[in-house]
C-alpha cells in the first residue's frame, strides 16, 4: 500500500497495455492524469491515443481491450472507457483508507533520497559593510526554503553564504574608518554603511568623465575639476589599494580589524535572519576570503589544460557558442568574480562532495552562471570525486516592486532595508491578531500582550514568505502588505489560520491516534486524495526547484479541508467511529500543512 497511487495504476496498465499490444511494459507510457470531475473518476490514462496511432489502432477499441486484461486486484474498481479512448479509473473506499492510515506517521508519506551525495546551496550573498535590503528577502528565503525540501528527504545540505569581504571596496572602509579615528569597537551597522557610501564616492575614478568632457570640448574650469578629482580618486584607492595588499600579506592587526567589519555586519545580519525563521549562522559562512589563496591554482589548471588563453595581458576561457569570453585574470593580476566563483564550485563538488551546487541569485546574472557553469564543465568541476554527475543549477528570481510597478524603494529613493520591510510585516500582522483578540468568541481573547505579540510576528513574517514563495520565481511581484496579511484568498495567515483552527478541533475531540479511518462520503475522498499527493508535491518542488509548487498545494489541501468540514460533521456526529476518523483525517490534514509550512520556513501558530 505504500506504493504511490499513480506509480501504482501506471505499472497495472503498462503490463496490460504490453499484453494487448504484444510490446514490452517498457515502451508504454500510460499517461496518467487526475480526472477533471470527480464525480466521474478519480484518475484517468490517456495513453491508448498515442499508443494506439503507434501501432494502427483505433484508440477506442485498444482502451476497450486494456480495460477487459487489467488488474488492479482490490486497488481501485473495474475501470471503464470514454471519449474517443479515455480510460477512467476509481480508487476504492478500503483503498484511500488503508493509505490514509499508512501516511499517518511521523513521515507523512515522505520518501526518502538514498543518494550519499551532499547538497551545496549558495543563498542569501551578504555583503559586508552593507546593511541588507529588499534584494536580499528573495535570495535567502527561497534558498533555505530549497534547502528546508532537500533535508526533508534526508539530503545532506550546505547553507553556502559566499560573503562580499574581501577585495577593495573592503579594503576602502577600512582604510576611510582607521584614517578617521573611528572605534571599531563600537561600530553600528549604520556607521558601517554610512563609510561604505563614503568610501565609494571618494574613491569614484572620474577618468571617463575627464573623456567625455574632453570630447565635448567643455570648458578648462571643468576639466580643471574633473582632474582634481581624478587625483583624489586615485590616490584614495592607492591608499587602499596598500590596505589590501597588507591583508593579503596577512598583516595581524589589519586582519583583526577587518573581523571587525565582518562582526558588525555579521550581528545586524543574523538579527534579520532570526526574524526571518531562516537557518543561517556563522557557520554557513564562506565568503571571497575563504577562496583568496585558492584563486592562483584556478587560473593556473586552466592553462595547463590549455582551456584558458592570453589576450592582451589578461587570461580568458573562450566558449565556441558565444562571442563573450570569461575573464578570470585582469592584466595587472588582479583576479574576478568568475574565478572566485568557479574555486566556490571546486570546492563544493570535489571537498563536499555535492551533487547538487544550487545558486539562488537574480536573474540579471543568468550570463554570468552560463559562463561559469560551462567553464567548470570544461575542467571537469561538474562531477564528485567518486565520479557522479553534479548539477550545476542557477534558480534565477524577479524583483519586488512598489506600488508603481518599479523596484521597491523609499520615498527619497533608495533601497528599502530589509528590516523596515520585516518590522511593517510585524506591526500589521500584530495589528490583526490585536484586532481579532478582542473579539470574545476568538481563541486569542484575553492573551497578553507579549504572546500576541509572537503570533502576531508569525503571521506578518509568514505572510511576506508565503507571498513571495507562492510567486513563480522568475516574476516580478509588487509588495503588498494588506493583501499578503489577509486572512482569506491565497496568503500565507489564511493557511496558518486553517491550521490554527484545526488544532482547536482537534482540543476539542479527544483524538484517539489509533482509531480506523473510514472513507465513504465524496468529501472525504477528496480530501484523502489530496493528502495522499504531498510526498509526490514535495518532490516535484525539489526536482524542479520551485517552491510555489508546494504552496499551491497547500492552498488546495486547506481548501480541500474546508470543503470536508463544512459537508461532513466531526464533533457532533453522534457515531463515535466516524467522529474519530474524521477526526483522524482532520490531525493528519494539521500535521501535513504544519510540516509543508515549515519547509516554506513559516511557523503555524496554535491560535489565532
Amino acid at each position: 500500500m505504500s506504493i504511490p497511487i499513480q506509480q501504482r495504476i501506471a505499472e497495472a496498465l503498462k503490463v496490460a497495455f504490453g499484453t494487448v499490444l504484444s510490446i514490452s511494459p517498457d515502451s508504454v507510457d500510460p499517461v496518467i492524469r487526475r480526472a477533471q470531475k470527480a464525480e466521474i473518476a478519480d484518475f484517468q490514462a490517456n495513453g491508448a491515443m498515442a499508443l494506439a496511432k503507434k501501432h494502427g489502432q483505433n484508440p477506442k477499441e485498444l482502451a476497450e481491450l486494456v480495460v477487459g486484461v487489467v488488474d488492479f486486484e482490490n486497488f481501485a474498481d473495474c475501470p471503464t472507457v470514454a471519449g474517443p479512448g479515455f480510460i477512467n479509473i476509481t480508487i476504492k473506499n478500503e483503498t484511500l483508507s488503508a493509505l490514509v492510515e499508512a501516511m499517518d506517521t511521523h513521515a507523512l508519506g515522505v520518501v526518502l533520497d538514498e543518494d550519499p551525495h551532499a547538497v551545496a546551496i549558495d543563498l542569501c550573498g551578504v555583503n559586508v559593510a552593507k546593511q541588507l535590503h529588499v534584494g536580499h528577502l528573495r535570495a535567502t528565503i527561497i534558498g533555505d526554503s530549497i534547502a528546508r525540501m532537500y533535508e526533508r528527504v534526508g539530503r545532506k545540505v550546505f547553507r553556502e553564504n559566499h560573503l562580499g569581504d574581501w577585495g577593495l571596496p573592503i579594503a576602502m572602509v577600512l582604510e576611510q574608518l582607521l584614517a578617521s579615528g573611528a572605534d571599531l569597537d563600537t561600530l553600528s551597522i549604520l556607521d558601517l554603511n554610512s563609510a561604505y557610501k563614503n568610501a565609494k564616492l571618494i574613491a569614484k575614478d572620474e577618468l571617463r568623465g575627464e573623456k567625455t568632457a574632453r570630447a565635448m570640448q567643455a570648458g578648462p574650469h571643468r576639466l580643471i575639476e574633473i582632474e582634481e578629482q581624478n587625483i583624489g580618486a586615485i590616490d584614495a584607492q592607492n591608499k587602499a589599494k596598500k590596505v589590501l595588499n597588507a591583508l593579503q600579506q596577512g598583516d595581524g592587526q589589519l586582519l583583526q580589524d577587518w573581523q571587525k567589519l565582518i562582526d558588525c555586519t555579521m550581528a545586524s545580519v543574523y538579527q534579520a535572519l532570526d526574524l526571518l525563521n531562516v537557518k543561517i549562522g556563522p557557520e554557513n559562512n564562506r565568503g571571497e576570503s575563504f577562496y583568496r589563496d585558492r584563486l592562483g591554482g584556478v587560473v593556473a589548471s586552466f592553462v595547463a589544460k590549455n582551456l584558458a588563453e592570453e589576450d592582451n595581458g589578461a587570461t580568458v576561457v573562450r566558449f565556441d557558442d558565444r562571442d563573450r569570453p570569461m575573464l578570470i585574470q585582469k592584466s595587472d593580476g588582479g583576479f574576478l568574480y568568475a574565478t572566485t566563483d568557479l574555486a566556490a564550485i571546486q570546492f563544493r563538488t570535489q571537498e563536499l562532495k555535492a551533487s547538487h551546487v544550487i545558486y539562488v541569485v537574480d536573474s540579471r546574472q543568468r550570463d554570468h552562471f552560463k559562463d561559469l557553469f560551462d567553464g567548470a564543465k570544461l575542467i571537469g568541476w561538474d562531477k564528485t570525486p567518486d565520479g557522479n554527475d553534479s548539477v550545476l543549477a542557477h534558480v534565477p528570481f524577479g524583483q519586488v516592486l512598489g506600488e508603481d510597478k518599479k523596484p521597491l524603494k523609499t520615498r527619497s529613493g533608495s533601497s528599502v532595508t530589509l528590516s523596515s520591510l520585516l518590522e511593517e510585516a510585524i506591526d500589521r500582522g500584530t495589528s490583526e491578531v490585536t484586532k481579532r483578540s478582542k473579539d470574545p468568541a476568538s481563541p486569542t481573547h484575553g492573551m497578553c500582550v507579549d504572546d500576541l505579540h509572537t503570533i502576531g510576528r508569525q503571521i506578518g513574517i509568514g505572510a511576506v514568505k508565503y507571498a513571495d514563495l507562492s510567486n513563480d520565481l522568475i516574476r516580478d511581484y509588487v509588495f503588498d502588505i494588506d493583501r499578503m496579511v489577509a486572512f482569506e484568498g491565497n496568503t500565507g495567515p489564511y493557511i496558518q489560520y486553517a491550521c490554527a483552527r484545526i488544532s482547536s478541533l482537534i482540543r476539542k475531540g479527544n483524538l484517539q491516534k489509533d482509531a480506523p479511518v473510514t472513507i465513504a462520503e465524496p468529501q472525504e475522498r477528496a480530501l484523502a486524495l489530496k493528502l495522499l499527493q504531498y510526498n509526490g508535491v514535495l518532490q516535484d518542488a525539489i526536482a524542479y526547484l520551485e517552491p510555489h509548487r508546494l504552496c499551491t498545494w497547500l492552498y488546495e489541501l486547506t481548501e480541500a479541508f474546508s470543503t470536508f468540514y463544512q459537508s461532513c460533521p466531526v464533533l457532533k456526529n453522534e457515531d463515535e467511529t466516524i467522529k474519530q476518523s474524521r477526526l483522524r483525517l482532520a490531525d493528519l490534514t494539521r500535521r501535513v500543512v504544519v510540516d509543508g509550512l515549515d519547509l516554506l520556513g513559516i511557523e503555524s501558530p496554535e491560535k489565532m
